[in-house]
């Protein structure tokens, strides 16, 4: 179980932590209105806003934020303010990233730019989306809905052991996996389902660790036992009490969780980035603020778990 049930109860633990957030692209006022959440929540005690300095001050001091709580660099270059934000993280200037107006592309280039040294060799960023509906008795994550476009059955190996990890830090001993398909049979036609069989079988030999996965299945078998009976799937831990499902393209996960997001019901979310050595928060531009707010307090927990390792 997850160590806290509502994102409220998420922003109460990680109140009072001096994290500090790097930004680049600081012009962007969703964002901005996050970092004045976060800091009224006390969960952030200031951070680095870069961007073109007079416009960033302005849009700062329209979401009310303090000004002299934050450092301010100059750049106008999308590129150069992603490397700028990382070079916050590696000199210790900042704790976590916060991507404002700049196109992911260049976001996650300055981040997986070996000379960082922000991924471990061998890793792989993936997304990672913990949400909570009125619909589901608990949180549960969606992979990947913003980084990797088409995985391979090893990627999805790995995007799944990202995920797993991330949870177990939460409080998830044994994480349970559903690997998302449209049928709920094997079909040879359909590649999503000929690799939801081969992750299960990875899972049972030990090659995806510390959890279980299991699948072909659609949505209705991952988050109800009733229908999964109905459909015939007798068996299995995974259905009606998933931690995470994991969707097979960017084309399916982006597109789930934003319908999630717009039509779902009390619905609420974080979305980070992990694989790397620091959390990364990779939200849509579209975004509510509070999805930002909850992804700041989501990585500064992270962050705590990390140090008190």
């Amino acid at each position: 179980m997850i160590k806290f049930g509502s994102f409220a109860e998420l922003l109460a633990t990680v109140k009072g932590k001096a994290n500090r957030v790097a930004v680049p692209g600081a012009t962007n006022l969703e964002a901005l209105e996050a970092i004045k959440m976060a800091d009224a929540n006390g969960l952030i005690s200031g951070g680095v806003l870069i961007g073109d300095v007079p416009v960033v001050k302005e849009m700062a001091s329209q979401a009310g934020l303090d000004l002299n709580k934050f450092e301010y660099i100059q750049a106008t270059d999308v590129p150069e303010m992603c490397r700028l934000a990382v070079e916050c993280i590696t000199t210790g200037r900042a704790n976590f990233l916060l991507k404002g107006l700049v196109d992911t592309k260049f976001y996650m280039k300055a981040i997986l730019n070996k000379e960082a040294k922000l991924v471990p060799p061998g890793s792989l960023l993936s997304h990672f989306v913990l949400f909570r509906s009125s619909h589901y008795r608990k949180m549960v994550v969606i992979t990947d809905a913003a980084v990797m476009i088409a995985p391979t059955l090893e990627q999805k190996a790995k995007i799944i052991q990202n995920a797993v990890d991330v949870l177990r830090r939460l409080g998830v001993e044994r994480p349970k996996v559903s690997v998302i398909c449209p049928v709920e049979k094997v079909n040879e036609k359909i590649q999503s389902s000929v690799d939801a069989a081969e992750l299960a079988r990875m899972n049972r030999e030990g090659l995806i660790k510390n959890c279980v996965v299991e699948g072909p299945y659609d949505i209705y078998i991952t988050f109800s036992r009733k229908l999964a009976e109905e459909k015939g799937i007798s068996g299995g831990e995974v259905p009606g009490d998933a931690d995470v499902i994991l969707l097979p393209s960017l084309d399916a996960a982006n597109a789930l969780y934003k319908s999630i997001a717009f039509f779902g019901e009390e619905f609420s979310a974080a979305t980070i980035v992990v694989g790397a050595s620091v959390p990364v928060i990779l939200p849509s531009r579209a975004d509510a603020p509070a999805i930002k707010l909850n992804s700041i307090a989501l990585c500064s927990f992270l962050q705590q778990q990390k140090a008190a390792a």
